[in-house]
């Protein structure tokens, strides 16, 4: 290594001396004529194609009516986020009405256990048996297309019910709440009428039926399973329960070997997704002597988001059963834990439990509970019997019944998920009895459950996929079962954030500016810059961690996190930040100075942020116009409006779902629309922008008749295009569409060169950050059509006006021209007639960039090729093609590196991994796979017979052959979260020009480099001859930051900031502590064993 470094370093000072090689010597001021002379007919051809200094012109002309204005940033926020209250407080009415009616209708119903009733289920609905009769709870249930739901199909006039597959669906339990729970179908419809914003509404039953409004048609996966289980989401039990410190204990010694390990490691999973970011847990598994599982969380207890959730379950599918076990130091080591995160002040501060997960229990704990939990009994013991033997029972029953806890036993997989699910029931009595109705909000998630899913990733910008649920519980409210504490369920509504940010209108956030959400525990909500999903193959999916990325995570360069811990704490205030953001897919950066306002919103746990970038992008610009005036200018056929933004509010009446904005607006001013709500200052600023830039249509329309005519149109400029901070958009062909190389331009398709919700497009925003006049040359990086380079580039310059000494962006103009036009133009300015007049000049002469001693390119101000004299290099980093050069003009200065960081990065991760390995996270597929298993290999078992020596045979099950059954160890190369570095290379302008010659050993190469007049570009021109390959290229790949082990320890134990729920519901002193279980022996009803039977049988055809 060290003999290298010397030689780059020699390599590096040597190129700074005269070279005593022969090298082909280029004149500096011919390279300096070239660049100047193909600058002035790009500048010409792209300012008179664009129309720029018309447009200039005329908003110059404007300017002494202008007014522009600078935004209050804080009273800008406190308004977003009051009308945020209110919208959201509008959601919480239409739960509590649900909850009202929810508990009325149970007090008023008498339990039948013989009840017959039918109901529409949700995946029987329209289903027909041979006969074309409609199958048992498959009725007509006329489902229509609506655009609020996102053109699903679905019925608003009544709900329908889902259940998993592992839930009987004519239960007494089941038919009983699902008939009270009709009497919620007109509250659905009255809350609908009273705010058509709401969207999803339901409720969620303890037993496990799911009622869904909307109504619409379920559909299982190819295995025909439903796995889907209300219980099992976030705002359940979130609602159900009040935040947890939880301890799992799980007994790895030999006697757990086979399928009961199987079966407990299903059951800590199952226990992970009951927890969500405001819970804590850890896990501690004991035989011979007791052990943490994730060493680095010795001691402690971890936030159970989704990160740590994640990282528990790969831990967990590695646990082996062997030794001997003893309890009692795994029940201490948990107390202590428990209590010296209380003492701390850490955790959740409410409810406190171990998990005890074994197959027996025989020493004397007593003295352990003694010592550790009586009389006050602050922590709860819930225990899970694991396999069939019953002499343990009531040892592991007493446990759980004198700590205020719950006993279960788990015979099989299908027993895990309603077991586990008793603790949820225990946690809520204290609430429940008290009748405490907490209002939660969830943490920020994508609803993948829910049909055509991965179609909504792909037709929206990712961050604004993301929605929040307004839940609370249900109760039961006969005074016979008060101190039982009968949680009946759930009810929530859905919240899509993009309906949030609609309150944050684009424009008044400037070019760069945007809104933001945070939580109580620091992770993003909202942000455009969040990346929930990642690409697998051709799938869209979402990241494991998608929804715990820390607000530090995404506002990294905010290093002290000042400005995250005044989000948390609800603070209201201001803080400016320099920042370097990524654009372009993060292969450029923009320099801004952005100012940073925040609040909290009321009645909630989240703050709101809205950021200005300091200058141009906190000032408004109003002007006046007539209606009359400004309408005939509206109605030019090539003018858009960004239909992703509000001008009117098109989605709540269904009349005026269909109109675009350009049209609402348009139906707004004639008065045909008396009943549209428009925002009166956007639509003003419009029709201002479309008086301004109507001469724009007639300018382009008569430069391409002219042009056409005269058949002098310059060969390659295809279009002409502008936009106004207030989103209109006007463009023009100088083409026919056929010939257009970018179909995708400006369409909806290709969402980085248009308005959204999200961002400006990006030919506005880097125009914005050059100076006017100057045009800024940006060439896409996806491949053309045809799989070849590049054809294109997009050309825009913006466009500026002075007010009161204020100088604001009002707008943007450019062209989209081909490559071959930009490489025609070089290759006529960069060559030498035979007869050049070679006097004077020191180097060859004549010299042409076509001849083969020459290699000239044309790039951009972060390094990228636009033209090279071999076409496949266009959109190339220089320095993946010539490393020598690009190393000597980071030496001189001409181009610097800024090092990016992405802390949502996806790495791929090389290791063993078994390919069956998700059903471990679904009961359903859990339990068909160890049905199918049982059935080939002992048919028996299924009886239920109690056969010890079985049960313990080790070549019965290693946990893995269950759960993997036909599937073998294989390399899987599976991509995970990691944070990566990566660099972008950015131009120096104040450097105009440069040159020198790099020693390459057996040669000398030299290269002179020039600006570009009037655009972001270089012209660069090197020798030929010399390659140069000693020199070894610089790539933009971004690479993993590797964590030394010590440092990642710090970094996952590490508990950041957070502010804790307003509420704790941990003990109440009328609870019934002594229903705390008692079955010996659970095992699956006939119905609900017969039912995976049937599958199973499917199975085995295979």
């Amino acid at each position: 290594m060290l003999p290298g470094l010397f030689l780059w370093l020699f390599l590096s000072y040597s190129s700074l001396l005269p070279s005593t090689e022969s090298q082909t010597k280029i004149p500096l001021e011919t390279v300096k004529s070239w660049a100047d002379t193909f600058g002035a007919n790009l500048h010409r051809i792209v300012t008179k194609y664009s129309g720029s200094l018309l447009l200039q012109k005329k908003y110059k002309d404007v300017e002494p009516t202008l007014k522009i204005k600078e935004v209050d940033g804080l009273e800008l926020v406190k308004k977003f986020s009051e009308e945020m209250e209110s919208m959201l407080h509008r959601k919480v009415e239409a739960v509590e009405r649900l909850v009202e009616a929810a508990e009325d209708a149970d007090l008023y119903h008498e339990f039948n256990s013989s009840l017959v009733f039918d109901y529409y289920n949700a995946v029987r609905i329209n289903e027909k048996d041979e006969n074309q009769n409609y199958v048992e709870l498959g009725s007509e249930f006329i489902l229509e297309p609506n655009e609020h739901f996102n053109n699903l199909l679905v019925n608003t006039t009544y709900s329908d019910i889902q259940l998993p597959t592992n839930v009987y669906n004519k239960d007494p339990d089941i038919l009983n709440g699902v008939y009270m729970s009709e009497a919620l179908n007109p509250i659905f419809v009255d809350n609908f009428e009273r705010d058509p914003t709401l969207t999803w509404q339901y409720f969620g039953s303890s037993t496990g039926f799911f009622r869904l409004y909307p109504g619409i048609k379920w559909v299982p996966d190819e295995n025909g399973v439903l796995s889907f289980d209300c219980r099992n989401r976030g705002w359940y039990i979130q609602a159900a329960t009040s935040p947890k410190d939880i301890v799992i204990v799980v007994d790895i010694s030999g006697s757990m070997k086979g399928l009961r390990m199987t079966i407990a490691k299903h059951t800590i999973v199952t226990i992970l997704d009951t927890l969500g970011e405001n819970d804590f847990v850890n896990i501690i598994a004991y035989n011979d002597y007791v052990h943490y599982i994730e060493p680095c969380f010795k001691g402690i207890l971890v936030q159970a988001d989704r990160d740590n959730r994640e990282h528990f379950k790969q831990l967990v599918d590695e646990l082996q059963a062997k030794g001997v076990g003893t309890v009692n130091k795994a029940l201490v080591e948990s107390f202590k834990i428990l209590r010296e995160v209380r003492d701390a002040g850490q955790g959740g501060l409410c409810n406190q439990a171990i998990m005890l997960i074994t197959d027996g229990a025989m020493e004397d704990y007593e003295v352990v509970f003694e010592k550790y939990n009586w009389p006050d009994r602050k922590v709860r013991v819930f225990t899970y019997l694991i396999g069939r033997e019953v002499s343990f029972a009531q040892n592991v029953k007493w446990i759980a019944c004198n700590n205020k806890g719950y006993y279960t036993q788990i015979s099989t997989l299908a027993d895990v998920q309603e077991n586990v699910m008793e603790y949820l029931h225990v946690l809520s009595r204290p609430m429940v009895i008290n009748h405490d109705h907490d209002i939660i909000w969830t943490e920020a998630y994508m609803d993948s459950a829910l049909p055509q899913a991965e179609e909504l990733f792909a037709s929206q910008a990712q961050s604004l996929l993301l929605m929040t649920t307004v839940a609370m519980p249900v109760f039961s409210k006969k005074n016979e079962t008060r101190s039982h504490g009968i949680l009946l369920g759930v009810v929530g509504s859905d919240v899509p954030l993009r309906e949030l940010l609609k309150l944050a209108p684009r424009y008044k956030l400037g070019v760069h500016g945007y809104a933001f959400l945070n939580t109580n525990n620091g992770y993003i909500l909202s942000h455009p810059d969040l990346r929930p999903l990642y690409r697998d193959g051709k799938k869209l999916k979402p990241k494991p961690n998608y929804n715990s990325v820390d607000l530090s995570e995404v506002e990294w360069e905010d290093s002290d996190e000042v400005l995250r811990t005044a989000m948390i704490n609800g603070e209201t205030g201001y803080l400016s930040i320099d920042v370097k953001v990524p654009v372009d897919k993060g292969r450029r950066v923009l320099f801004l100075t952005n100012d940073y306002f925040f609040t909290d919103i009321n009645d909630t746990p989240f703050s709101l942020g809205i950021v200005l970038s300091r200058g141009h992008g906190e000032y408004i610009l109003l002007g006046n116009t007539t209606v009359e005036e400004g309408l005939h200018d509206l109605l030019h056929p090539d003018l858009t409006l960004a239909n992703e933004w509000i001008y009117c509010i098109t989605d709540i009446d269904p009349d005026h779902r269909k109109l675009s904005q350009l049209e609402a607006v348009i139906r707004f001013l004639t008065g045909e629309e008396p009943d549209l709500e428009c925002d009166e200052e956007l639509v003003q600023e419009v029709l201002f922008d479309a008086v301004v830039t109507a001469p724009m249509e007639a300018y382009w329309t008569a430069l391409a008749l002219s042009l056409s005519e005269n058949d002098e149109v310059e060969e390659g400029v295809e279009m002409a295009f502008m936009g106004t901070r207030a989103g209109l958009m006007r463009s023009a062909l100088y083409v026919g569409t056929e010939k257009i190389s970018n179909r995708k331009f400006l369409t909806r398709e290709d969402k980085e060169t248009i308005f959204t919700m999200d961002h400006f497009p990006l030919w506005y925003r880097r125009a914005a950050e050059h100076p006017s006049g100057s045009f800024i040359y940006s060439i896409p990086f996806e491949e053309s059509s045809d799989g070849g380079p590049p054809e294109v580039v997009t050309v825009s310059t913006s466009v500026t006006v002075t007010v009161g000494g204020k100088t604001g962006i009002a707008a943007a103009v450019g062209v989209l021209i081909k490559l071959e036009l930009l490489q025609n133009k070089l290759w006529t300015a960069t060559q030498q007639p035979n007869d050049t007049d070679c006097s004077g000049v020191e180097g060859l002469c004549p010299l042409n960039c076509q001849d083969d001693t020459l290699n000239c390119f044309v790039i951009d101000n972060n390094g990228f090729i636009l033209v090279s004299k071999i076409s496949k290099q266009a959109g190339k980093f220089l320095g993946e093609v010539d490393g020598s050069i690009m190393t000597q003009l980071l030496n001189m200065g001409m181009f610097k590196e800024v090092k990016m960081y992405d802390y949502q990065a996806m790495c791929k991760s090389h290791h063993h991994h078994h390919s069956g390995a998700r059903p471990l996270l679904s009961p359903v597929y859990a339990f068909l796979a160890a049905v199918k298993w049982l059935i080939t290999d002992f048919i028996i078992f299924l009886l239920e017979f109690n056969i010890s020596s079985f049960w313990h045979s080790d070549n019965l099950a290693d946990a893995k052959s269950v759960f993997h059954h036909a599937h073998k160890h294989k390399k899987h190369e599976a991509l995970q979260p990691c944070d990566t570095e990566y660099p972008v290379f950015v131009y120096e302008p104040t450097i105009k020009e440069t040159n020198g010659i790099i020693e390459c050993g057996d040669c000398s190469k030299m290269f002179v480099v020039q600006q570009i007049i009037n655009s972001n570009l270089l012209l660069l021109v090197t020798d030929a001859a010399c390659g140069c390959s000693v020199f070894p290229p610089v790539l933009l790949q971004p690479k993993e930051v590797k964590y030394s082990f010590s440092l990642k320890c710090d970094r996952m134990r590490s508990q950041k900031l957070r502010r804790r729920p307003d509420t704790c519901h941990a003990f109440h002193p009328e609870e019934n502590a002594q229903d705390c279980g008692g079955a010996a022996e659970i095992s699956a009803s006939l119905p609900l064993l017969l039912l995976p039977l049937g599958t199973t049988a499917l199975l085995l055809r295979h």
